[in-house]
């Protein structure tokens, strides 16, 4: 394949690129003839998309299908205050068309799901996952290695992040690590255990790095190695990640061999997902309304119940809850809540623990609320 010539403008925009003897004129070229697709433009798609455009990659891709929240800018700096409210996919193709008008920006509005998953990936050279949740994250691992795909990988978690290339040819998949998607509610969501800003600003920026590496075809990608950084004592930790035979996609006798979709693994409760200790807004709204409301406890931290609450909830943090059992009524019906639900999950399997047999999860948690129930009350 015959690359794209350099412009005038080229030369000018990538000269210190053009000094480089790993990229030179010829890496540039592979640049401008590169298709990146970005899996989200949150907090790790929004550097690596910059970055990326910034290098000169010819087209990006962004899958994406939420629109801007105020909670989002301490880190998603692609992102501007005048855009809450508006696509982040047309936020974030504006951005990009400022800072590089030469890059072609596709985007897809829609979630990565199994059913559009080949779709959405066919095409492109690299992929760069930068989504916050397993559902997705799974998916895109298994697309990834069936369609052959390289996975330039990173994940956040309050202060500590993670990268990897998984897919790669020879390599190992997100699944030699994690071979299933853990139980729903485990593991909380940034947007329950909260993330240092700058964070998936050093995680995207090395997701980034990675593929232009693997569009370059310089240096030592990450394949086979998992990259483990510590904000807080800013230290880096790498350890070897060799591929598992026995991984369930991409060893020896792989056992999925198609997209499925795993919500039911690993989001927090829905109305569509009801679990049998679950009570969903509209039923918790309908006994409040018919004068039999329970007891409800709200688990959140202080700040959280200051920008909005359910009348009448008793606050106590998930992690002041284990020793001021005794502010709670033992034998009454009681309705526990957090923001989306992963919290308040893990504060009834406690409070059932320790006896409290009537302790219930609100579905969906105080957004659920807000989107079915009352929507003046304000979202974060």
């Amino acid at each position: 394949m015959e690359l794209p010539a350099l412009t005038t403008r080229d030369l000018q925009r990538f000269s210190r690129h053009l000094l480089l003897p790993e990229v030179g004129e010829e890496g540039q070229r592979r640049l401008k003839n590169a298709r990146i697709l970005c899996v989200g433009a949150g907090g790790l798609g929004s550097p690596a998309a910059l970055y990326l455009a910034a290098a000169g990659v010819g087209t990006i891709g962004i899958v994406d299908f939420d629109v801007v929240d105020f909670s989002n800018l301490h880190r998603q700096i692609i992102h501007g205050t005048s855009d809450v409210g508006r696509s982040k996919l047309t936020s974030a193709r504006e951005r990009i068309g400022a800072l590089n008008p030469d890059v072609h920006v596709e985007t897809i509005d829609a979630p990565f799901k199994a059913a559009n998953a080949r779709e959405i990936v066919d095409g492109w050279d690299v992929v760069l996952d930068g989504t916050d949740n397993f559902a997705a994250r799974y998916v895109v691992n298994d697309a990834c290695v069936l369609y052959g795909k390289p996975n330039a990988w990173g994940s956040i978690f309050r202060f500590e992040g993670q990268a990897s290339v998984f897919a790669a040819p020879g390599g190992p998949c997100y699944r030699c690590l994690h071979p299933e998607p853990p139980p729903p509610g485990l593991v909380p969501s940034c947007a329950e255990a909260g993330v240092l800003g700058v964070l998936p600003g050093i995680i995207g920026t090395i997701q980034a790095t990675e593929a232009l590496k693997l569009v370059l075809r310089v240096g030592e990608p990450l394949i086979g190695r998992f990259l483990m950084f510590d904000a807080l004592k800013m230290r880096f930790r790498e350890i070897k990640l060799a591929r598992d035979p026995d991984c369930p996609i991409c060893g020896t006798n792989p056992t999925i061999r198609e997209l499925f979709d795993y919500d039911e693994y690993c989001t927090s409760s829905t109305p569509a997902q009801k679990r049998p200790t679950d009570v969903t807004v509209r039923e918790l709204k309908e006994l409040m309304d018919a004068g039999r409301a329970p007891a409800i406890l709200d688990v959140r931290e202080p700040f959280e119940a200051e920008l909005c609450s359910i009348p009448g909830a008793t606050l106590i943090p998930l992690g002041e809850l284990p020793r001021r059992l005794d502010e709670l009524p033992g034998d009454a019906d009681l309705v526990v809540l957090c923001k989306s639900g992963s919290r308040s999950a893990r504060a009834v399997s406690i409070l059932r623990e320790k006896g409290f047999k009537q302790a219930r999860n609100l579905a969906g948690g105080i957004l659920a609320w807000i989107d079915e129930v009352d929507s003046s009350l304000t979202r974060y």
